[in-house]
């Protein structure tokens, strides 16, 4: 069965893995998710991530970040642009729960956060908060 959207795919894997305390959880290869998880190791809500090539699909294997007594190192993660409602955002971005949280939005220069697209001027399409 197709997936129709594979960033909320991907968010749910994610969810779902740390809700259930897995150290790892693997995902769907594509270009833009190599792109989010790597946005999401650099600000450190999870430890790393891999690409592995396999034959024939490729994924991407994320390691899920906790706290010293447990808890999942993100607490809430939630999809906002979906494919039957595009939300998108221009130079003028708000900030999510006055800064606690991020935006992370697809730009003409990749995969940002908001506080990076408000510093470059640019806006675009919010894929997903986190926080």
């Amino acid at each position: 069965m197709p997936v129709t959207d594979s960033i909320a795919d991907y968010l749910t894997r994610l969810r779902n893995a740390g809700q259930a305390n897995n150290k790892t959880t693997d995902i769907p290869y594509s270009k833009q998710k190599e792109n989010i998880s790597r946005l999401l190791a650099e600000k450190g809500y999870v430890k790393n991530y891999t690409v592995i090539e396999t034959e024939p699909f490729p994924f991407i294997r994320v390691e899920l970040k906790y706290s010293d007594d447990g808890v999942f190192a993100i607490k809430e993660l939630t999809r906002v642009s979906k494919p039957g409602r595009r939300v998108y955002e221009g130079k003028e971005l708000r900030k999510y729960l006055g800064g606690l949280g991020l935006f992370v939005l697809s730009t003409s220069k990749g995969i940002l956060t908001d506080k990076e697209a408000r510093e470059q001027g640019i806006g675009g399409e919010v894929l997903f908060r986190i926080l």
